[in-house]
């Protein structure tokens, strides 16, 4: 069965030492980390630009940034600005009415085609797809238009986002299909599982 065409939205910033990844300065260094950041940025596009679902947008915090533009353009993905604002209005811009978005980071080395697949096929038939994190936040968030209130007056960056976000979709009527957890690198210790898990997610991890 052919999808709906998906457009899929990477939220991102660009990989400055320093400014990126920083919590995992203390395991890999500032270069370590942004060179981290940047691996993990280049595998999601290529892996959205490779589940043919839909144009690939990189929402960038800097979208003039040299090292972003490179990488959209080796993928064929767009550059658009996040503009201004918490994490909730950025991302909220990424919906547009009539237009299915599947919305995601950079830094879910679990997150692949299969996984885009999966939730454009889900979004086919709910009002809202999420793919909860094992952290509590979720990795991938999926909507065939506008739904503010998922995105406003969030506690990001907690424990509680993804119920939170659920407790809303489900008070506010919407039709919502939940994704198997998959974990992101956020942590010192994720790096450690991310070394591990390498071979079986078929990572050729730069060197850190």
């Amino acid at each position: 069965m052919r999808l709906p065409e998906t457009t899929i939205a990477i939220f991102s910033r660009a990989p400055v030492p320093g400014a990126t990844k920083t919590r995992l300065i203390p395991r890999l260094g500032a270069e370590g980390a942004a060179r981290l950041h940047g691996f993990l940025l280049d595998r999601i596009l290529g892996e959205a630009a490779a589940a043919t679902l839909g144009p690939v947008e990189l929402w960038a915090t800097d979208p003039h940034d040299a090292a972003l533009r490179r990488l959209a353009a080796r993928h064929g993905a767009t550059i658009q600005a996040q503009g201004e604002g918490d994490l909730g209005a950025r991302m909220a811009r990424a919906f547009r009415p009539n237009v299915p978005v599947i919305l995601v980071g950079s830094d879910c080395p679990g997150l692949g085609r299969g996984r885009l697949a999966e939730a454009a096929s889900a979004l086919a038939a709910h009002n809202l797809v999420l793919n909860p994190a094992e952290d509590g936040g979720y990795v991938l968030i999926a909507a065939k238009g506008p739904h503010p209130s998922l995105f406003t007056g969030m506690a990001w960056s907690t424990d509680t986002v993804a119920a939170e976000t659920l407790r809303r979709a489900q008070a506010a009527g919407l039709r919502v299909a939940t994704l198997d957890p998959l974990w992101d690198v956020d942590e010192p210790d994720d790096v450690t599982r991310l070394f591990e898990s390498a071979r079986e997610l078929g990572l050729r991890l730069p060197d850190l």
